[in-house]
């Protein structure tokens, strides 16, 4: 997905133009298809959409909210740049689901913020467990989940053919 503008752009007097703001916030309607986009261009990068992505990514309300799930985003000049989401798997546990940032804004800590951000969430709503699923191909995103205390998991049978890490948090 890419926003609406670049970093690149040069105003008219010729100098940078400062990097905007980043805001985390909830879900809000009209998200679903940034949710999507996001999400799709990471999974179609490195492995191929699955049917149980397509669940998630097709009607995130209807899947995540409507089950007791939350998604957050982080923003930029009022853009989703990046997002993550909790789906219910038992009282007091979530599975961190679908946590993308865009491409051009990787590198820029928005993942840890954004993952923060979804664990705080967690801890305010209750949550005693924290799960998910990855693949040992996104190392950046598995050091990401070691640094903030997810611990690693025997693997196990999962809806998606291409996880291979499993991990999880406890409060």
């Amino acid at each position: 997905m890419s926003s609406t503008f670049a970093l690149a752009d040069l105003p008219s007097n010729g100098n940078p133009m400062p990097e905007p703001t980043i805001k985390l916030r909830s879900y809000r309607g009209g998200d679903a298809e940034a949710f999507r986009l996001l999400n799709e261009a990471w999974i179609e990068k490195y492995f191929g959409l699955e049917d149980a992505d397509r669940k998630i990514l097709n009607d995130p309300e209807g899947y995540v909210l409507a089950k007791g799930g939350h998604i957050f985003f982080a923003t930029a000049a009022g853009a989703p740049i990046g997002c993550c989401g909790l789906m219910p798997i038992a009282p007091g546990e979530y599975e961190v689901v679908k946590m993308a940032v865009a491409e051009e804004w990787q590198g820029r800590g928005i993942g840890r913020r954004v993952l923060e951000y979804t664990v705080e969430q967690a801890r305010a709503l209750g949550a005693k467990r924290l799960y998910l699923e990855t693949n040992n191909t996104l190392k950046n995103a598995v050091h990401l989940y070691e640094a903030l205390g997810f611990q690693h998991l025997p693997p196990k049978q999962s809806p998606y053919v291409r996880a291979n890490v499993f991990m999880e948090m406890w409060f």
